[in-house]
């Protein structure tokens, strides 16, 4: 595909920038499955959070554009194609994964209304209702925001200035491919849909990947793209499940558990790869020592704020001490990895924990350096619950950078969680 004439002579009911409802990652319908058997009926409010405060989306996103975009998402379907991969296709080994209760309700599903409001030279976007049809409003508005902010940028540039910048953005993404071949036994997938630069752009960053790497390339997060080129679809679980369970916490010793309540059901609902630790909510090294034995049998961790090095070393010491072998256990590192970091840490923990990379942001949107005045490198941009029936959600990460939730709550949570002092990293992507 010439992506360059197609984004010079693009029209978005063409290229619409959310195209179905499985335009998402894997583990949002992971999560949301195990949401509507559990906590169906909470009603929880996301929030759009724009962490990098110099790039002014409502300066450059016309707000008709970003209303269209939006309602072009409420009145998608499942179709037929999509509920059948679904129903029947295999996902870590285990065919029907998920149930006929779950498909009935998503095949019928339209994603809830949401409130947009400008303040200043940024946009207020959020959604309110029922969690397992507001959670899945996060990745397509995330991605819708990050590629009208593209498409702003682009529509300043000429057809030949368009070629050459999508020549130069795909021969840095081959130099990478061509500098993690120095080590085959490297596993990667991609995680990049939601900061993404386009859709068309992951589709061709997820092919040059599977033909530069091989089996080193193990899928995608993007369950679109894994089902249209017969892909692997990659997913755990995420920070939202203990952010809400915690906001729903009637006091501080339910609040302190809620962490492992989390992890209960999701024991219930999976096995195999999908029984995966992400431990940083509330702070690793608490969360680690206070856990119940039994998480330490689960199949590994997923590493995604704080010094990543610094991670793996503490979940090798704490499976030591609860008798498991660290050689046996996953390692999934996934927070604003470059091809120079995942070649470093698999080389320090490569025969020591089995490793595995999430490559997001720095995958399927790095345009730094090639566009006038650098307006299209990536930007720190989330979409997180931000209350859970009426009580504000915190999360404080093992970088608190990234901590968010009122400043009350966020102390309270550091004493029930026993948080002491953090190490502050730049926050990139």
């Amino acid at each position: 595909m010439d992506i360059a004439t197609r984004v010079w002579n693009h029209k978005w009911k063409i290229d619409p920038i959310v195209r179905s409802l499985i335009d998402t990652d894997f583990y949002k319908l992971l999560m949301c499955q195990s949401v509507f058997r559990n906590r169906r009926d909470t009603q929880v409010t996301f929030s759009l959070i724009n962490r990098s405060t110099q790039v002014p989306l409502a300066k450059l996103i016309d707000e008709g554009e970003l209303r269209e975009q939006l309602d072009h998402i409420r009145s998608l379907r499942l179709t037929r194609g999509e509920s059948t991969w679904l129903r029947g296709n295999t996902f870590y080994g285990k065919r029907q994964m998920f149930t006929p209760e779950f498909m009935g309700w998503f095949e019928n599903l339209q994603l809830p209304a949401y409130h947009l409001e400008r303040v200043g030279d940024q946009y207020e976007l959020t959604f309110e209702g029922k969690w397992p049809e507001v959670m899945l409003w996060e990745i397509p508005a995330l991605a819708v925001l990050m590629e009208l902010r593209g498409r702003a940028v682009l529509n300043t540039m000429g057809r030949f200035e368009i070629q050459v910048l999508y020549a130069r953005a795909m021969t840095k993404l081959w130099e990478k491919v061509e500098h993690l071949r120095s080590e085959p036994g490297v596993r990667i997938a991609d995680f990049g849909t939601r900061r993404r630069h386009s859709f068309l752009w992951q589709d061709w960053c997820v092919q040059a990947m599977l033909e530069g790497l091989g089996s080193s390339f193990v899928g995608t997060s993007n369950c679109l793209i894994a089902k249209n080129r017969d892909l692997e679809a990659i997913g755990t679980n995420a920070h939202e499940l203990p952010m809400v369970y915690a906001a729903l916490a009637k006091d501080d010793t339910a609040l302190a558990q809620a962490p492992y309540a989390v992890l209960a059901d999701w024991h219930e609902e999976h096995d195999g790869n999908l029984r995966i630790i992400l431990p940083d909510t509330y702070g690793t090294e608490g969360f680690l020592e206070k856990a119940p034995d039994w998480l330490a049998g689960w199949t590994g961790i997923r590493i995604d704020s704080g010094d990543p090095a610094a991670g793996a070393e503490t979940a090798i010491r704490w499976w030591q001490a609860r008798g498991e072998d660290p050689t046996r256990k996953l390692v999934i590192f996934s927070d604003g990895l470059d091809e120079t970091k995942i070649l470093e840490l698999y080389r320090q923990f490569n025969g020591r924990v089995r490793v595995s990379f999430g490559w997001g942001t720095l995958l399927t949107n790095d345009f730094r350096g090639l566009a006038p005045n650098d307006g299209l490198a990536p930007f720190s941009l989330v979409c997180k619950a931000i209350s859970a029936d009426g009580n504000p959600t915190v999360k404080l990460s093992d970088n608190p950078n990234k901590a968010m939730g009122p400043e009350g709550e966020i102390a309270r949570y550091k004493r029930v969680f026993g948080v002491g002092r953090q190490q502050a990293q730049e926050v990139i992507v």
